[in-house]
């Protein structure tokens, strides 16, 4: 009857035998990732990609209105929220960072890449990180990485980045890490990746600041999947903005939000539910006829709309005049 508890003491003492070199550790979040803004739309934003499972939930960190941070290499997940605070304080990202940095006994370990809501930025990379291991910074981004084939990974990332101008913030971080990406990322191979964009009342309703959330936590093709899920999410964004300005009675706002919607929305699987609210905004900007074609193709691709549409007042009786189904 003493064996029993025995054995973890017996265990215990072996295991102090073992060198501690050989002891297995966790996995880190060695990545590669950039942080961005852009001060004319309001927006700022994370992407990130990893061999480690579910690097969503590590590395990115953003607020509307005061920038964005990862943190990774044996990472400090209260580099994010902190960051993100000491900017909001009114802290420069390297103001930050020096914050971050100074009682960390691990900083030699850790990296991380900050970017104010102005466009200021900073990128870090301590001495023990793990090769090949750094950065590269300027207006509006920083990119870094650690375990990568090699430097032309994030001079790859800031030239795609930089060429991207003038189009959306999720589309230029998606095209930064995925250039990233075509010149060897992260050595050991690829298993997650991720991408958050901040605005201001970005979110479902306008009550959060998220206009993209996207996470790709265990895929042979993270970067395939996390190019899916972007084509989603910014229909959605634009489905937020547009329902969100309909609810708050901004109708010729909504309007445009939700026809910019339909357009990015045709041919995915979403698209007969927005031309659906495409009709009730179009309606509710007195535009009957408009609202009665956009209410038939949404019918024709959903027969189940046809129910809700005979039933809903915003739509102001207009169900009742679709052609009887064939």
């Amino acid at each position: 009857m003493r064996l029993p508890r025995l054995i973890p003491l017996l265990l215990g003492g072996l295991l102090t035998m073992i060198p501690a070199q050989a002891r297995p550790e966790p996995p880190h979040p060695t990545t590669f990732s950039i942080v961005a803004a852009d001060p004319a739309t309001g927006e700022a934003g994370v992407a990130v990609a990893s061999r480690f499972f579910a690097v969503g939930t590590v590395v990115p960190h953003a607020t509307a209105d005061v920038g964005a941070v990862a943190t990774q290499s044996f990472a400090n997940t209260t580099y994010g929220p902190r960051g993100l605070a000491f900017m909001a304080a009114g802290m420069s990202p390297r103001e930050a960072l020096d914050e971050l940095l100074g009682p960390d006994e691990d900083r030699a370990k850790r990296q991380a890449g900050l970017v104010s809501a102005d466009g200021r930025s900073v990128t870090y990379t301590g001495d023990e990180c793990l090769a090949w291991a750094g950065g590269r910074a300027g207006e509006n981004y920083a990119v870094q990485g650690n375990i990568l084939t090699g430097e032309d990974v994030v001079i790859a990332m800031e030239a795609a980045f930089l060429a991207s101008e003038g189009q959306p913030l999720a589309e230029r971080l998606f095209l930064a890490l995925s250039a990233g990406d075509a010149k060897g990322g992260d050595s050991r191979g690829k298993q997650s990746a991720a991408l958050v964009v901040v605005r201001e009342d970005a979110g479902y309703g306008g009550f959060t600041d998220r206009a993209v959330d996207i996470r790709v936590d265990d895929h042979a093709d993270p970067f395939g999947e996390l190019e899916r899920l972007l084509g989603l999410a910014l229909v959605n964004d634009l489905w937020n903005r547009g329902w969100t300005a309909f609810t708050r009675g901004q109708f010729p706002e909504a309007l445009k939000w939700q026809e910019l919607c339909a357009q990015k929305a045709a041919g995915q699987s979403v698209h007969p539910e927005v031309l659906y609210d495409l009709a009730v905004i179009r309606v509710a900007n007195g535009d009957r006829p408009g609202g009665l074609e956009a209410l038939r193709h949404a019918v024709t691709g959903n027969p189940k709309l046809r129910a809700a549409a005979a039933k809903d007042d915003d739509l102001q009786g207009l169900g009742a005049e679709l052609p009887a189904p064939k």
